[in-house]
């Protein structure tokens, strides 16, 4: 506990997602998830952002490669499961089938990324990573985690 703030984990949130499908409150379970998603919204648009500013020597287009991750940016409510939680991710499986761990490479977390040079099959560069996704979390992640915890708490309450 940090002043005031409990740290909830998955299990939490996947035992309010069980007693909500014991009690069959379609309405609640509804609510609940609604004030997930609100809580963790922001980060969308900011991963976006992140991304659009990635350094290049072309400029943004929606089409172009930082325009393609952008549009994989996902925000997912999971209230069952091993995986429940509230996640941001950029989704490979929404990328093309060469560009599916793109994400991963530019974040670095995956290296070395070499590609050709403007789709020259004949000229291959080695491209350094530039982070974008997890600089831009961290510093939302607190308030994230504490508008989770308030919509828990809420949800908790009228379980009980």
């Amino acid at each position: 506990m940090v002043a005031g703030f409990e740290m909830r984990t998955g299990k939490d949130l996947k035992r309010i997602g069980a007693e909500l499908r014991k009690m069959d409150n379609k309405q609640l379970k509804k609510e609940f998830g609604s004030e997930l998603r609100s809580a963790a919204k922001p980060m969308v648009p900011a991963v976006r952002a992140a991304i659009r500013q990635i350094p290049s020597s072309r400029g943004y287009s929606a089409d172009g490669l930082r325009g393609r991750m952008s549009k994989a940016v996902k925000l997912e409510v999971k209230l069952t499961g091993k995986q429940a939680g509230v996640r941001i991710r950029v989704d490979g499986r929404k990328m093309p089938t060469h560009e599916k761990a793109l994400q991963a490479y530019m974040e670095g977390l995956k290296k070395p990324w070499r590609h050709p040079v403007y789709g020259n099959k004949e000229v291959w560069v080695k491209q350094d990573p530039s982070p974008y996704f997890y600089k831009t979390v961290r510093p939302l992640g607190t308030r994230t985690r504490v508008n989770v915890n308030r919509a828990m708490d809420r949800v908790a309450k009228k379980i009980t």
